[in-house]
């Protein structure tokens, strides 16, 4: 904070949330005001690839925030966002540091986006807490279930203003949608879908990875080991590497299944989870599966995600959506209700918000409540994610007959041995010979009701956290 006055100013606001107009880009139209240099807020951008011009991009078009700070451990890429921001987008030329702490030293820094790859994603948003920011955090908010709960933790404790990067909940339309479910117009609801189909190729390697000429390998990898890279493109391609990424479910599932959640109306993280997939159709040195389905048990209500990375058909012959809600009375899909054989029955409308505005606003307001994705929906939806992910990697290959026996043992609201069999054909179809290079077939997994951990599992209880690498370590919730 600049000064004593101004962060009462902020505390004591209670300023209304920006009305709407476009929802892509979601822009709020009350944005266009003139604002005094006073009531402004000071941000920095924290990450500069492609999320992080992206949020140039939001926060430019905000005229009650001032771009302090761009930050990247490969200078090229903070040069490329302070261009972005002074040429294309009228701004003035932001500072540019490799060492977020450097940002978060400066007082004046009201508030932080977070677009770092996902191993930074959760130490960046508590050190930022803990320096007396407000943070953006990106999807996933988290590399690992313990230290998303940890980010939680540091904004209830600190009293800090935590947004998730899941903007679909600033959409108007799908927030009417999801309204026309709560309201039991849908009738009974027991099963959502995720479906993010869409083909991304081999990594290649392994090889020498080229390291960017002025990229700090040491603040990038941060809680992250050193280890020597194989592959091909440095930047990226970490989505891939347990080390560092998530995979596809949680680089892109995260965002559906968000939005399952939010529709079936279920929190915590279930009572158990089941996830079989693989890296097939190529060899490359990527670890993480391009096919994956993820069964999330709640009990009365079932979250199925599917990830198809390889050439596929359209989930649904007349629909094309990520998200899928199967009701007594209909389907609804995207913003659309549908009648069961797929035809469009209605369009949902409703008026958005911009996601970066709406944080900005719960800044002002200091009202967790303002904010339309709360950190704790993002680290439940992105706790999902690590838990699939986590039964994946406890699993086994083994033969097709074999998979489809033990998954008929698995009971939830779905034929989960017809998403097996669909997901046979899809790889079939895709040219995967699965004798050859079989599925793998993750642990089921169950979770304790009132804890994030797994009932009787100290295998699997070993991967809800990671080893940190110093000085880039999570802290303990009492140390926060």
């Amino acid at each position: 904070m600049k000064n004593l006055s101004r962060r009462r100013f902020f505390e004591d606001s209670v300023m209304a949330a920006a009305a709407a107009a476009l929802p892509a880009p979601l822009m709020a139209v009350e944005r266009g005001k003139a604002v005094s240099p006073n009531e402004k807020l000071t941000v920095a951008i924290l990450g500069c690839g492609i999320r992080g011009k992206a949020h140039a991009r939001e926060l430019a078009r905000l005229p009650d925030c001032d771009i302090a700070w761009v930050c990247d451990p490969d200078l090229d890429r903070a040069d490329e966002v302070g261009a972005l921001l002074n040429g294309e987008l009228k701004r003035p030329m932001p500072k540019k540091t490799q060492d977020l702490r450097v940002v978060l030293d400066d007082a004046s820094v009201d508030a932080v986006f977070i677009a770092t790859p996902n191993h930074w994603h959760s130490l960046a948003g508590i050190w930022a807490m803990q320096a007396g920011k407000d943070a953006y955090v990106e999807k996933p908010v988290s590399h690992n279930v313990a230290e998303g709960r940890r980010l939680v933790q540091a904004a209830r404790q600190l009293g800090r203003i935590c947004q998730t990067g899941t903007q679909n909940r600033s959409r108007g339309n799908l927030a009417e949608a999801i309204r026309y479910i709560h309201e039991g117009k849908l009738g009974e609801v027991k099963l959502a879908r995720s479906i993010i189909y869409g083909g991304r190729g081999s990594i290649g390697g392994p090889v020498e990875t080229p390291m960017p000429p002025r990229c700090d390998y040491h603040l990038w990898a941060g809680p992250a080991p050193l280890t020597k890279l194989t592959r091909a493109r440095f930047h990226y391609d970490w989505h891939w590497m347990w080390d560092t990424g998530n995979g596809d479910i949680g680089n892109s599932n995260v965002h559906s299944i968000d939005i399952c959640r939010w529709g079936l109306g279920v929190t915590g993280l279930g009572r158990s989870v089941v996830s079989y997939g693989g890296r097939l159709g190529y060899t490359d040195v990527g670890e993480t599966p391009n096919s994956q389905i993820g069964v999330f048990d709640f009990g009365d209500k079932t979250i199925v995600s599917e990830t198809r990375g390889l050439k596929t058909a359209p989930f649904h012959p007349k629909i094309k959506a990520m998200w899928f809600f199967y009701g007594t009375e209909g389907i609804i899909a995207e913003t659309g209700l549908y009648d069961p054989d797929g035809n469009l029955v209605k369009a949902f409308d409703g008026k958005s918000v911009s996601h970066f505005a709406n944080f900005l606003d719960a800044v002002r307001s200091r009202k967790q409540e303002d904010l339309k994705a709360e950190i704790l929906e993002g680290h439940q939806s992105s706790a999902l994610c690590h838990l699939a992910n986590i039964s994946y990697r406890l699993g086994e290959k083994m033969p097709l007959p074999e998979m489809r026996k033990r998954l008929a043992d698995v009971e939830v609201h779905d034929d989960v041995r017809e998403t097996f069999d669909r997901t046979r054909h899809y790889l079939v179809e895709a040219g995967v010979d699965l004798e050859q290079t079989p599925m793998t077939l993750g642990r089921h997994l169950r979770l304790h009701p009132e804890k994030e951990a797994f009932l009787d599992d100290a295998e699997a209880d070993g991967l809800l956290a990671r080893d940190y690498r110093a000085p880039f370590v999570v802290p303990k919730e009492s140390e926060i």
